[in-house]
């Protein structure tokens, strides 16, 4: 009967234990979900929702999973937050391929924010490390924007900052310094919580903490409201009246291009409205008139026909029209701007210099026919790249181009601003990607050019949302998607050009030096560390 009763007692010990080693398996996965669903809530800050206030959060949640971890738990932390994000954000690349580019492209940009993850882990244990980390994130967006094939700069933090606070920030140091504020504030969130809550500390020690980290707060905040002296919407140059032509397309989806003739006739004929509106009073006669890009893909330089269209609009309407066409030039094939004269014709051209990987030419094209063979016939021949900033002069105004995927880019909407754009025209065409966030994610890019270079920043696309911008980054006219519509709207032209202007690409150049001094910095401390352990 002892020993029976033995055996019963130890059973029972031994629920508490197995129940928490299953507690304990749970506890370690939480870290991970948090990880996955801070990323996710960063999503949830970019637009078409106007919950900027969210990356505030997903970064305090993101440094909270990662403070004090090692380096191979950081990076798994780090994939898992930069899956929670990607995922969502990027699934309109998936509407028309299918799901396996989307999923390829994520995969990869992932890495990117695995790798920042391991950074951010390793300067957490650094005096004030919300500012190291904060350029560490920088570092990396700086990273995804250059490779590979030059860089995929969607999903930078600033480009989910248009309705934000930190908005006047793009104007003093554009995206990097607009990304750092947010991601140091979320950080420094996290940290001013975790040093408050530590009661039990020295006063004294606490209190120059806590102090610390509520700074990271308060100057990020301060300077925002402090660079709203760089933003204005005011005149400098006179005004200019524009209108954007939103034609429409057939259908969505790639196929639209083989119906160029009905979209170019689309464009012509709501051109040809607004001239009869122009007429008759009810819409202000344009300066100069905007088409989007791929507004004709019949080259208008080699089908007479279309350029017969492009040139009865013009004259229609009575002003330049700057055409969106596919042109082929000595055997190269080129997204080109046309500015056509309703007397003169054809007089400038602009071709666009950063185009789309895996859109307008195929990297990598034997192993993407060994996959689907499809994807290579739908584009045959690679796009080629223009070489000269795009700035248009019309009657005496500057205006800088830079089409639809170039937004991305920070040095392509620069140079046509250090070239003399007083406005920026934004062509673009998102016809291929149907109703997905991937418009409104964009219009929010040219939002934040606007702030960013002190420019009204027009974005006339074929399908929507065309929208006029002021260089206070206010969409002040927009049209609805996949309808045929014209804006019409004076807007300022401004010559001035803000600290972010001037500056290019030195802040971030000097933020990616912070981060490497940061890491340089936890990669000695943790070596000191292990030899005074050895001794």
């Amino acid at each position: 009967m002892t020993v029976t009763a033995t055996s019963v007692d130890q059973s029972d010990q031994l629920q508490p234990r197995r129940a928490s080693g299953a507690r304990g398996r749970l506890l370690r996965l939480v870290p991970a979900a948090a990880s996955a669903l801070c990323g996710v809530l960063l999503y949830v800050s970019f637009p078409p929702r106007t919950l900027w206030w969210l990356a505030l959060p997903a970064f305090a949640g993101f440094g909270w999973v990662l403070r004090g971890r090692s380096w191979k738990a950081a990076l798994g932390l780090g994939y898992l937050f930069g899956l929670g994000f990607l995922l969502p954000l990027l699934v309109w690349t998936s509407v028309e391929v299918g799901p396996l580019p989307w999923l390829a492209l994520v995969a990869v940009e992932a890495v990117f924010i695995a790798l920042v993850g391991v950074g951010v882990a390793a300067v957490s244990r650094l005096p004030a490390w919300p500012v190291w980390a904060a350029a560490v994130w920088t570092a990396g967006e700086a990273a995804r924007a250059r490779v590979p094939f030059q860089g995929f700069p969607w999903g930078k933090v600033a480009f989910g900052q248009a309705d934000g606070v930190f908005l006047p920030l793009a104007a003093l140091g554009g995206t990097p310094v607009l990304g750092f504020a947010v991601v140091l504030c979320g950080f420094g969130l996290y940290e001013a919580g975790r040093l408050i809550a530590e009661l039990r500390r020295d006063r004294v020690v606490r209190r120059a903490a806590a102090a610390a980290a509520l700074l990271a707060v308060a100057v990020p905040v301060a300077g925002a409201v402090a660079a709203r002296a760089l933003v204005s919407d005011s005149a400098q140059h006179g005004t200019a009246t524009v209108a954007l032509i939103q034609g429409n397309v057939p259908r969505a989806g790639l196929e639209f291009n083989a119906q160029r003739r009905a979209v170019l006739d689309y464009h012509a004929r709501e051109t040809h409205k607004l001239a009869a509106d122009v007429r008759a009073g009810r819409a202000p006669k344009p300066d100069y008139v905007l088409w989007p890009e791929n507004s004709s893909d019949i080259d208008p330089f080699a089908y007479p026909d279309a350029a017969a269209v492009i040139e009865q609009a013009a004259k229609d309407i009575g002003v330049p029209i700057s055409v969106g066409s596919v042109v082929e030039r000595d055997g190269k094939l080129l997204n080109e701007q046309i500015l056509w004269d309703p007397v003169k014709g054809p007089t400038q051209t602009y071709d666009k210099r950063q185009i789309q990987p895996f859109g307008e030419y195929l990297p990598l094209r034997s192993l993407v026919g060994a996959i689907n063979k499809s994807w290579t016939e739908m584009a045959r021949q690679d796009f080629s790249r223009g070489a000269k900033p795009g700035v248009f002069g019309i009657d005496g105004v500057k205006v800088g181009l830079a089409t639809c995927y170039e937004a991305a880019f920070d040095w392509a909407v620069r140079d046509t601003v250090t070239h003399g754009a007083e406005m920026i025209s934004v062509p673009s065409n998102n016809a291929t990607f149907d109703r997905s966030e991937m418009t409104y994610q964009q219009l929010a890019m040219s939002r934040i050019r606007a702030v960013e270079h002190s420019r009204t920043v027009t974005v006339p696309v074929t399908s929507g949302v065309s929208a006029v911008i002021m260089p206070d980054g206010r969409i002040t006219q927009r049209t609805g998607m996949f309808v045929p519509a014209y804006l019409v709207q004076k807007v300022p032209l401004r010559t001035s050009t803000t600290p972010a202007t001037e500056l290019g690409v030195l802040p971030e150049i000097a933020l990616v030096l912070v981060a490497a001094g940061g890491i340089g910095w936890a990669i000695g401390f943790g070596l000191r560390a292990r030899r005074a352990g050895d001794a």
